[in-house]
C-alpha cells in the first residue's frame, strides 16, 4: 500500500488549485515571484510574463477556472471507492497526458527553443512560452502521474479484496 493514497494527493492537488486561485485574485505578482517559479524559468530559459504583476480580468478568470477545478476535483474525492478508482483511473492519464504536452510545448516552442522554426507575429499561442504555463503544468504532470501510479497499485489491492470477499461469500452458501 501506498504512503500516501491517491485521494489523499487529489485533495492537496485541489487545495493547490483554490491557494493559486486565490492568489491570481489578490496578488498575482506573489505567483510569479515563487522561487520555483523563477527557478524553472530560468533554467529553461523562459520569460516572466509582465501580465501577471497586476490583477486583471483574465487573471481573475483563470482565479475561477482554478477555483472550479479545484471545488469539483474535491467533491468527486467523496465518491466511493470502486467510483472513484474508475473515475480518477480515466481522469490522471487524460490530465497526465494533456499536462505533458503543455510542459512540452511551453519549452520546445518558445522562441529559442529546439522546435521553434518560422514563426509568425503576434501568435497567440505564443503567451504560452512563460516560466508561469511551465511551472504550472510541470507541476501538474508530476502530480498526475503521481496519481496515476497510486491508483494503479490502489486498483490491484481493491481486486484482491473484492476476490477475498466473492470467495467468503462463495463459502457462505
Amino acid at each position: 500500500m501506498a504512503i500516501i493514497t491517491a485521494p489523499g494527493i487529489i485533495r492537496a492537488l485541489s487545495l493547490f488549485h483554490l491557494s493559486v486561485a486565490y492568489f491570481l485574485i489578490a496578488s498575482p505578482s506573489t505567483i510569479v515571484n515563487q522561487s520555483l517559479v523563477f527557478i524553472l524559468g530560468a533554467s529553461m530559459r523562459l520569460p516572466t510574463p509582465p501580465s501577471l504583476s497586476d490583477a486583471s480580468p483574465s487573471t481573475a478568470f483563470s482565479a475561477l477556472i482554478l477555483a472550479l477545478l479545484g471545488l469539483t476535483d474535491l467533491a468527486a474525492c467523496s465518491l466511493p471507492e470502486e467510483t472513484s478508482s474508475y473515475y480518477w483511473g480515466s481522469q490522471a492519464p487524460i490530465r497526465c497526458t494533456f499536462f505533458f504536452a503543455l510542459t512540452g510545448y511551453a519549452y520546445a516552442f518558445k522562441p529559442e527553443g529546439p522546435v521553434r522554426g518560422v514563426s509568425r507575429q503576434g501568435n497567440p499561442w505564443d503567451n504560452l512560452h512563460t516560466s508561469v504555463v511551465f511551472t504550472w503544468s510541470f507541476l501538474e504532470m508530476i502530480s498526475w502521474f503521481w496519481i496515476f501510479i497510486t491508483l494503479r497499485e490502489e486498483r490491484r489491492e481493491l481486486a484482491v479484496r473484492q476476490a477475498e470477499r466473492k470467495r467468503v461469500e462463495e463459502n457462505m452458501l
